[in-house]
């Protein structure tokens, strides 16, 4: 006859397998279905996809002083994002862009250092991204990439006239 250790070390190493088999069809039948309606409801995309329909590109001369002026505040004005020196029009990003709003910070200046490090702190908020990384230097490429495909070339940033005129 089998002994009773035999019996007991079988019988639990059959019954492990059973145990988690009938756990694994309860938490299967428990788990909530989405309603049918938000299932098949698309999720609203976060960034806004490449566009076709951009206006050719303009080379329209700002110096910092001026670019500064379209930074959301006078609600008349265009809002402006520069990196690397090319000026962008994101007016229709108000909800990004606009004062108060997450990334205010680059509004009408040229941040590309803060973009370049991912940072929002206004000290990073700069044109004179020379001392980044390699790294964060492929993240501002990216950046100027991802902004060419969907916002409005409106200019460049050129030096301010008043450092012309100490020259």
């Amino acid at each position: 006859m089998l002994e009773l250790k035999t019996i007991v070390t079988y019988g639990g190493a059959l019954l492990i397998p059973l145990v988690f088999l009938i756990y694994r069809a309860r938490s299967k039948a428990e788990t909530p279905v989405a309603p049918a309606e938000t299932q098949d409801k698309p999720l609203k995309p976060i960034m806004q996809p490449p566009t076709d329909v951009l206006d050719p590109p303009k080379d329209d001369p700002y110096t910092p002083e001026e670019l500064a002026q379209y930074d959301g505040a006078d609600p008349s004005k265009p809002i402006y994002v520069a990196i690397k020196g090319t000026i962008f029009d994101v007016t229709r990003k108000k909800d990004v862009y606009g004062p108060g709003q997450s990334y205010h910070i680059f509004a009408g200046k040229d941040g590309s250092k803060g973009l370049g490090m991912s940072s929002l702190k206004p000290e990073h908020a700069i044109s004179d991204y020379s001392t980044l990384p390699e790294n964060e230097m492929k993240v501002l490429n990216d950046w100027h990439s991802f902004f060419s495909k969907r916002y409005n070339i409106v200019g460049r940033v050129v030096p301010s006239t008043s450092a012309n005129a100490s020259l």
